[in-house]
C-alpha cells in the first residue's frame, strides 16, 4: 500500500487509541500514590513511538517484556499483570 492509503485506513483508528492513552494518562496523573514497575514500562514504550524506528512496535513489546532467559522454578502470581516487575 501507498502511505497515502495505509493514512486513509488506520488513521482514524489510531487516532482514537491515542485519545484513549491520553485519557488514561491524565487519570494516573490525577490519582493519588506513587508510580510502579507498570508506569514506567509504559512510559518507556511511549518514549519508543517518538523515535523515527523501524522496529518501534518491537522495541514496545521489549518495554514490557521479561529480559531473563532462565525460567522461574513457580509462578509467583495467579495473573499477568502486562509488564516486568524486574528482579525481586
Amino acid at each position: 500500500m501507498t502511505r497515502q492509503q495505509v493514512l486513509n485506513l488506520y488513521f482514524m483508528d489510531a487516532r482514537c487509541k491515542l485519545i484513549e492513552l491520553a485519557a488514561f494518562l491524565d487519570r494516573v496523573e490525577r490519582a493519588q500514590g506513587e508510580d510502579d514497575f507498570r508506569l514506567k514500562a509504559f512510559r518507556q514504550a511511549m518514549n519508543e513511538l517518538s523515535k523515527a524506528n523501524p522496529d518501534r512496535a518491537r522495541q514496545v513489546l521489549l518495554a514490557f517484556s521479561d529480559p531473563t532467559t532462565e525460567p522461574i522454578p513457580a509462578a509467583t502470581t495467579k495473573a499477568a499483570c502486562g509488564a516486568w516487575p524486574g528482579k525481586k
